[in-house]
């Protein structure tokens, strides 16, 4: 079996063992798959993974700590249930803090995957398909992440069920024109989207687990998700058919989700929140920083897992080039935001924007915009949108500084509200602190027992944009015709 011919430009980066496939010849493109001899390997370097006996120590040591930040939220999600919220740093004006920034940046994280499965799929953008399995798992654990914050913030959970719009002797019903409630309606029915895309993805890789498995409880648990897949032309025709629904199904859920989020602040009349910027700004930051998130989780998952063949520089090139754009949205969206508040007139609209940039707050903004606006510019540079240890740490800085966003819209617009009387200064608690963590914590482990016992990258996917998925490519023997056997490849050096 031949190899895949590596492209003229591909050498080794200086200082690295990656090959760089990110350049362009004229009339040819560089190979999304590298180092791989037939779909067979492919198909190996994606299980190698889930067929280990023994997990790698890094691996081991991430899980354990994930665990301990697990267990750390458990306790401190006991404590706030049977203490009360005032265990928060909540007050009078901030009520809301930690809770909702969380909330947000964490259904913000979720959208990338999204966006790389459904849109980059609609476009027919063939580098989507190395990662885009573990970015939509990144959006179904991250929207799990945010829906603890709606959960428990209520105060008293045990009457949750008065949210719900059921008869009751209060005759007390939601309150459907509060943008509160249409969060509900929208992260409820994008996880459930997301989900079933996810899913229906997974489908046949997990017939190929099955059918590698060894074990008697792994035949029968990849055999009962697979839904007896035997990779048939009706199975193929439904399963795309499908897959094709719901992506043009997921994709107005990619605009519309962090819309309905932003109407949490945009429908109030509270300077800094009243503004009709928020629901693109606000789109715009969930894909910036769920790209962000992807970088940050594909460069050592492919180092851990021997994956670089399959997600290689020119996917994780695409994706700075993606962060470099949005990045640039959001700090436009910020210059905007102190342009209305000046030319709009409003005395509390401009104080509100300036106290941001020099209040008692200024610390968190300067944060936000070093992370969000400066460091996303150092991408217009390919040496280090193709360096792997600085895109990481990048990657790093722009998911600090959207945290940061969120924390600074929420809390410096509610700290010094209209009356200089009712003002007051929000410091977290070692619960707010421990409630963050042990999200991260939990999002974790979701996503290190999927890397352990799911498929990271849809085989299928990318076995379709190798070159030996064309039945006219030059290693089967053009006499050989379109159902040539394997063998009539080209042995390697083979130059015809």
């Amino acid at each position: 079996m031949s190899t895949i011919p590596a492209p003229d430009h591909g050498r080794p980066m200086h200082g690295f063992t990656e090959i760089d496939n990110t350049g362009e010849t004229p009339g040819k493109r560089s190979p999304l798959v590298l180092g791989v001899k037939d779909f067979g390997e492919v198909t190996a370097t994606v299980c190698r993974p889930n067929e280990l006996r023994k997990v790698p120590m890094a691996w081991n040591i991430m899980f354990a700590l994930s665990m301990l930040l697990v267990l750390n939220l458990g306790f401190v999600v006991h404590y706030l249930i049977f203490t009360g919220v005032g265990v928060w740093g909540l007050n009078n004006p901030v009520m809301w803090a930690f809770d909702i920034t969380n909330f947000v940046f964490w259904v913000g994280i979720g959208h990338a995957g999204t966006l790389i499965s459904a849109i980059l799929f609609l476009f027919r953008q063939k580098w989507r398909t190395g990662i885009n399995r573990f970015a939509e798992a990144m959006t179904i654990f991250a929207v799990i992440c945010a829906g603890i914050f709606p959960g428990i913030h209520i105060g008293r959970v045990w009457l949750a069920y008065w949210l719900f719009p059921i008869p009751n002797q209060m005759a007390m019903w939601p309150q459907f024109r509060s943008p509160l409630l249409w969060d509900v309606f929208a992260v409820s029915t994008y996880f459930t989207v997301s989900l079933l895309f996810w899913y229906v993805g997974l489908v046949p890789d997990l017939a190929t687990m099955r059918d590698r498995a060894k074990g008697k409880v792994q035949q029968i648990a990849y055999g009962l998700f697979s839904l007896g897949w035997r990779g048939s032309n009706r199975h193929w025709h439904r399963y795309e058919r499908a897959y094709l629904l719901l992506a043009a199904l997921s994709t107005p859920l990619v605009l519309s989700v962090h819309s309905v989020v932003s109407f949490d602040f945009a429908t109030s009349q509270l300077p800094g929140w009243h503004t009709t910027i928020f629901p693109p700004y606000f789109v715009a930051g969930a894909i910036f920083s769920g790209f962000a998130m992807v970088v940050t989780l594909a460069v050592p998952a492919r180092e851990l897992f021997g994956l670089k063949n399959l997600i290689t520089l020119r996917h994780l090139d695409n994706m700075n080039k993606v962060i470099l754009v949005t990045g640039c949205m959001v700090g436009y969206a910020y210059g905007m935001e102190f342009f209305i508040a000046w030319y709009s007139g409003a005395l509390f609209e401009k104080f509100a924007f300036m106290n941001r940039a020099f209040g008692q707050y200024a610390w968190a903004y300067w944060i936000m915009v070093s992370c969000n606006v400066i460091t996303p510019q150092l991408f217009w540079f390919r040496k280090i949108r193709t360096s792997i240890p600085l895109m990481f740490v990048l990657s790093l800085f722009v998911n600090v500084g959207m945290w940061f966003e969120r924390f600074v819209i929420i809390v410096t617009s509610l700290a010094n509200d209209f009356l200089p009387t009712s003002w007051d200064k929000f410091e977290p608690t070692w619960v707010d602190i421990g409630t963050m963590l042990g999200a991260f914590g939990l999002f974790g482990v979701l996503f290190l027992l999927f890397c352990r016992f799911l498929p990271m990258i849809a085989i299928a996917e990318v076995k379709a944009v190798m070159p030996q998925a064309d039945p006219h490519w030059e290693g089967w023997g053009h006499s050989h015709g379109a159902g040539a056997s394997p063998a009539a490849a080209h042995e390697p050096g083979d130059t015809k």
